[in-house]
């Protein structure tokens, strides 16, 4: 099964609560939440993964 990412954006002007990523059997080995912009307020250094 690909891996599950859970994430929260951390700025304080977003809204956004949590998403989960569902990666591809592709995705290259190493990749993380630094990989990822928010979707929702555009920010490429605010996303933090949830341990969960």
């Amino acid at each position: 099964m690909p891996k599950t990412l859970e994430v929260v954006c951390t700025s304080d002007d977003c809204d956004l609560d949590m998403m989960e990523l569902h990666y591809r059997y592709s995705m290259p080995d190493g990749t993380g939440v630094e990989s990822f912009a928010c979707p929702y307020c555009g920010s490429d250094d605010s996303l933090e993964e949830l341990a969960v």
